[in-house]
């Protein structure tokens, strides 16, 4: 799709053309394709239409970097609109969690409910938390601009070398992960999907290099002006975005509420797919879920 400035956004869809429409918002790394099989099966059954969005500088969307994080959404806008996207919800996962969130702010009238699965926290300002993977972001920020070029080459060229080698590459990844991930890593689709989102990269990935960026500046909005309805999952062993950061997050907006996956790490939300489709309906319809929050 034709976006803002000539560039293009890519996207997949899943489920049927006349399903109520949920935007999938990839992790860092991800792209398009970044979907459970669980939630594209049960997409089917309860007439649901996955969306998911290349981030620019993967896939097939094409590399720019926002000045900050809320900006994405003036091109999200043009998709949605051309996708006839009244009203819909959104999912996002990870480093898609901040994107996510940007679109309850950014589209309040037409976002309807928001999921997200082990969302990174906010690193500036009063809203700022420290700890996780993105503290380390932080420390490099000024570094990360200038290189951000040379690195998503690099990025992009490492992931052509380990391409003929994939699945063993992800089992090596796996065996140094928490017990969690291991199991999510050990089903064979899930790897099948992470190799097919990374395999038409054509040697540039500057996507996760540009979410570091945004991550580490100030997001454009605040998430206590976020007044669409969260529901969060977060694992209580996530080793890249801690437990902390979900509660925190909670804590400041609005109208949220945390699930807590026990004994599950950073890909936890994977196996909750069918809750996180059923518990996102029910909010968009207004409906209480059997899921009690903690």
């Amino acid at each position: 799709m034709r976006v803002r400035d000539g560039r293009k956004l890519g996207f997949a869809e899943f489920g049927p053309p006349d399903g109520r429409p949920i935007l999938w918002l990839h992790g860092t790394p991800g792209a398009r394709r970044q979907i459970p099989e669980e939630a594209r099966l049960a997409a089917e059954e309860v007439g649901v239409r996955f969306v998911g969005v290349d981030r620019p500088g993967t896939g097939m969307s094409t590399s720019h970097l926002y000045g900050a994080l809320v900006e994405f959404m003036g091109d999200l806008e043009i998709l949605l609109d051309e996708l006839g996207f009244e009203d819909l919800a959104v999912v996002g996962l990870s480093g898609g969690g901040p994107y996510a969130l940007a679109t309850g702010y950014a589209m309040p009238d037409r976002v309807k409910a928001i999921g997200v699965l082990g969302g990174v926290a906010p690193t500036r300002g009063d809203e700022g938390v420290d700890g996780g993977l993105v503290s380390l972001a932080v420390r490099f920020a000024p570094l990360l601009p200038p290189f951000r070029v040379p690195l998503g080459l690099a990025l992009g060229g490492l992931v052509v070398a380990l391409m003929p080698v994939g699945h063993q590459a992800l089992d090596v990844y796996a065996r140094f992960s928490p017990p969690g991930d291991r199991e999510v890593f050990a089903r064979e689709e899930v790897k099948q999907m992470f190799i097919d989102d990374l395999s038409d990269t054509g040697g540039r990935l500057r996507a996760p290099i540009d979410d570091a960026i945004l991550f580490t500046r100030d997001w454009g909005f605040r998430l206590a002006d976020v007044k669409v309805p969260v529901k969060w999952w977060h694992g209580d062993a996530d080793h890249i975005v801690p437990l902390a950061h979900g509660e925190h997050c909670v804590e400041l907006l609005p109208d949220a509420e945390l699930f807590v996956r026990p004994g599950e790490s950073h890909l936890g939300g994977f196996g909750a797919a069918e809750e996180v489709l059923e518990t996102v309906l029910a909010a968009w319809d207004h409906k209480p879920v059997k899921e009690t929050a903690v």
